[in-house]
This record gives structure tokens, sequence and C-alpha cells, in this order.
């Protein structure tokens, strides 16, 4: 079965079109099944073209090119899905490059599961003021019991904890920030599952430490990760940038600079083995303002394609769930399919 997985990710798009093309016209219910494969499991043309960066595929496949095991994708081809990175390939050239003409697809690529986070209380405790966090964790609503590396980030400030989730998947910890300094909080948790340490969920939450309410992400900086470099735009000539750090389960550095022009900064993206998403999270400040930005790489959850409903489909909707690996880490990635949709 692996050896025909295989097999299957050295062809690609153009040598299997006509029998995709002739998938699409069977009416039977498992028709989709091998297009969602066939979409995981080969790499497109060029096989690298997700690095780059102005390059759209003339076949379109996930898979990593020099991927050792079937369903590798390629973390760059998968960041180049989401709309907001600057090089994101539009869902029509997409189609186009699949190539079965009558079928529509859309592609939502997320973490096993989820995590939601709530600051329950704050208290000032001498010099310092003291956070207290809840942090669940669940699949379909079921508890997840997990490991989990929390980072809170203001200004040059970091404070790591750790801790575990209880049998209905909640734990609740404190972060003490110095009152001494002030500006946007962020506070990233990276959720390990205990069943199995490649699967590993992330969460963000940003607040004001001695300041207002921040603005929303995206506000001071575009951040667009690809081929191991963070291309860092500042959006406004007054905008400083302090420090570029990287985040993951195990790790926290700051970033090396690369390259850096007007209103422009490149940093260098280590390659790390680390079962985790990277986050990379850019401090500084506008005028009076401070802010902490971020990215994740790969630059998901992320949702691309044709839109369906009932109303316009309706039976020919088939959804297929592939788990993957992106990096080192497991993902989820669930494809729709059906007829093709009003705006293709």
């Amino acid at each position: 079965m692996i050896l025909l997985a295989l097999s299957a990710m050295a062809g690609t798009s153009k040598l299997m079109a006509p029998y995709l093309t002739d998938l699409a016209h069977r009416d039977d219910a498992d028709r989709f099944q091998p297009l969602a494969s066939h979409l995981l499991l080969t790499t497109g043309t060029p096989a690298n073209w997700g690095q780059l960066a102005g390059t759209v595929p003339s076949s379109f496949g996930l898979a990593k090119a020099d991927a050792l095991q079937p369903y590798d994708l390629d973390i760059d081809k998968v960041t180049r899905l989401n709309g907001e990175n600057a090089y994101s390939i539009d869902y029509s050239d997409l189609w186009q490059a699949f190539g079965v003409k009558d079928v529509s697809f859309q592609i939502e690529v997320k973490t096993l599961f989820q995590l939601s986070i709530d600051m329950i209380s704050n208290a000032t405790l001498g010099g310092l003021r003291v956070y207290e966090f809840r942090v669940t964790a669940a699949k379909s609503g079921m508890p997840v019991s997990a490991a989990l590396s929390n980072y809170v980030v203001v200004q040059d400030f970091v404070n790591e904890t750790a801790c575990s989730t209880s049998s209905n998947g909640v734990a609740t910890f404190e972060v003490g920030i110095p009152n001494s300094i002030s500006g946007t909080a962020l506070l990233l948790v990276f959720a390990q599952a205990t069943v199995n340490h490649d699967i590993v969920s992330l969460g963000m939450y940003s607040f004001g430490h001695n300041a207002q309410s921040p603005l929303p992400n995206r506000t001071f900086t575009q951040l667009n990760p690809l081929d191991y470099v963070l291309n860092a735009s500042l959006r406004y000539s007054s905008v400083e940038v302090s420090e570029a750090q990287m985040f993951t389960f195990n790790y926290n550095f700051s970033l090396n600079v690369k390259t850096q022009g007007v209103q422009t900064v490149e940093y260098s993206v280590p390659r790390l083995l680390d079962a985790s998403p990277m986050v990379m999270v850019l401090t500084g400040v506008n005028g009076s303002a401070s802010f902490a930005e971020w990215v994740t790489y790969p630059q998901v959850p992320l949702q691309v394609g044709a839109g369906f409903s009932e109303s316009t489909a309706g039976s020919r909707i088939a959804v297929c769930s592939h788990t993957v690996t992106i990096g080192s880490a497991l993902y989820e990635v669930v494809t729709k399919w059906g007829g093709v949709a009003d705006n293709v």
C-alpha cells in the first residue's frame, strides 16, 4: 500500500489528467476520494512550485518533492494556499492547474484538535501584574489530554510556563508581567497531545498590559513566510521593529536579519525538527503604540476554494479527511468536492 502511494507521489497531474477527468464523470459515491488522494500525494509541476514566489503551478499537488512517506506535504505549498500570504495563489489558478474541469473543490488545513483561551482574572501583586488564564483543548467537543508550553511576549520580555490539561481537557495557569513595562501582550499556547507527541495544536491571545486593548494582528506589519525566510513589510514609515522571535513547543529564540530595506526586513528561519507549528513574533513600536504581531509557519489554519451549499451542490458534495505531515507535525486536511461552482 505504501509502495503504491509513493509511486503516486512521483506522478504529476498532467500524466493523471485523463484518469482524473474520467473519475469526475463517474456517478458513484466514491469518485471523489481518488481526486483527494491525488491532490495530497503528488507534487504538482514544477515539483518545487511552493518555494517559487512568483510561480503558479502548471499542475497542482501539495506533496513535498523529497517526501519519504505518503501524505507528507510541502510547508510552502500549504502556506501559499493562505490568502493572507503575499505569495498566495488564487483558487481559479489552483482549479485550472488541477485540471478536472467539471469538478470544484475546497481545501481546509487545520490542527488535529483546537484550543480556546480565556483570561479569567488579573491582579497586582507587588511589582507584577498577575494574569490567570484557562485553556480548553478539545476535538469535536471531546476533551483532549495535552502538555502545554505557554509563552507571554511584551516588548523584549518573554515569560515561559508549562502545565497540562486535566481529564476534562482544561488547564489553568498564571503569568506575572512586570509593571515596569507596558504595551501589547501576546500569549502563545502550544498543546502537545499526550497520545501522540507529533500532534500539536496552537492558540493565541492578545491583550493590553498597562495599555489599551491591542489593534488587530497585521495592523503594523505584513509577515510572509516562504522558503524558510520571513519577509516583514512595515506598513508605516514610523514603525520600528525591536525584535523578531521564533516560538515552537520546545524552543524560543531570536531570528537573525538576512536583508534589510527601507520598509522591509527579511529574517532567516531555521529548519527545526521540533514536531510543532512555528510562530514568528515581531515586537516594536509605532510612535507611542507598542505592538506584538505574529504569523504561523505553515500559515494555518486556512481555507481556500469553492463555496458549497446544499442549495447549489445538493447531494453531489463529498467530504474527504486526511491526516498529513507538514514539517514534523501532524495536521488535518479536509477537502470538499462537487460540481463546478459559479465562482470558479
